[in-house]
């Protein structure tokens, strides 16, 4: 069987696999999806003689009934299994060991994860400091928002056109 060290890494490589995209996962099981992309990550499947069909029942095979993920106890069971039909030509102890070769020490790739990329006019359109007119007003000195009270014209209802001098004063010249 397989080194110590090489199972040390091996059971690292599970808790890894068993803890992406979940928050809440302890590393101490892992789900199919996990497992899948394990074997898709560490180039288990090869599209041949292993495919995810293959890796799908392994993991139906190897867990309880009614259970929904393994442990890694299970895990290395499932390996062993996946090791006959990807290293047919191998005796079981050696495919194994290449199994587990395959396995240990990787971690899961993060690949197709989307960047955000600011690029020269996306920046010029959404420097606030530039805007004029009527935009100009929605944001304060520092580039925020005002929010509502910037969007909204507030209509003057006092009766006079708007800069003019004398306002307020036409009640004072009625009562004389």
């Amino acid at each position: 069987m397989a080194g110590s060290a090489e199972m040390a890494s091996l059971e690292e490589s599970f808790r890894k696999f068993a803890i992406y995209g979940d928050t809440k996962a302890t590393g101490q099981e892992m789900n199919g999806k996990n497992w899948a992309k394990l074997c898709k990550d560490c180039k288990v499947t090869d599209g041949k003689s292993v495919t995810s069909t293959d890796v799908d029942i392994v993991f139906s095979k190897v867990k309880g009934k009614t259970a929904r993920v393994i442990n890694y106890e299970e895990f290395k069971k499932a390996l062993e299994e996946l090791a006959a039909k990807r290293f047919k030509d191998k005796s079981k102890e050696e495919a194994y060991e290449a199994i587990c070769q395959l396995v240990a020490g990787k971690e899961p790739i993060n690949v197709g994860v989307t960047k955000a990329k600011t690029v020269g006019a996306v920046e010029r359109l959404t420097d606030t400091s530039k805007y004029t007119g009527s935009h100009k007003e929605r944001f304060d000195e520092s580039g925020k928002g005002k929010g509502k009270s910037g969007r909204e014209n507030i209509v003057d209802t006092s009766g006079y056109v708007s800069a003019y001098k004398n306002a307020g004063t036409y009640d004072a010249k009625v009562k004389k």
